[in-house]
C-alpha cells in the first residue's frame, strides 16, 4: 500500500511543482521551468486535443481530484474493518458521555 501511494502521489507532486514553478517563471536557470516552456506545453496539448490551452489546467485538476477519490476509496475499502471499529468506538464514547449528567450540571435547588 505504501508503494501504491508513492506511485500515485509522486507524479502529482512532480506535475504540481512543475506547473507552479513554470507558471510563476521561477526557473532557477533551468529552461524546463520557464514560462516559455509552460506556454508552449499547453499550446501543444491544446492543438493535439483541439481545445483552448487555458482550459487544460482545470481539466487536469478535476482528473487529479477524481483519481484521488478513487485512491482513497480503495484505501478505505482495504481498511474498512479498522475504520468501522474506530467509528463504533467513537460513537460509543460520544453516547456514553452525553447520557450521564455531571455533578456540575445538576441543580442545587432545595
Amino acid at each position: 500500500m505504501k508503494w501504491f501511494l508513492i506511485f500515485w502521489a509522486g507524479p502529482i507532486v512532480f506535475l504540481a511543482g512543475w506547473y507552479w514553478l513554470s507558471y510563476y517563471d521561477m526557473n532557477f536557470g533551468i529552461f524546463m521551468l520557464s514560462r516559455q516552456v509552460h506556454d508552449l506545453t499547453f499550446q501543444i496539448y491544446g492543438k493535439v486535443l483541439g481545445i483552448p490551452p487555458e482550459t487544460i489546467p482545470p481539466l487536469v485538476a478535476r482528473a487529479i481530484a477524481v483519481d484521488s477519490l478513487v485512491v482513497f476509496a480503495i484505501i478505505g475499502f482495504r481498511r474498512r474493518k479498522a475504520i468501522a471499529a474506530w467509528w463504533r468506538a467513537r460513537q460509543a464514547s460520544r453516547s456514553s458521555d452525553a447520557a450521564l449528567p455531571s455533578k456540575e450540571s445538576l441543580s442545587r435547588a432545595p
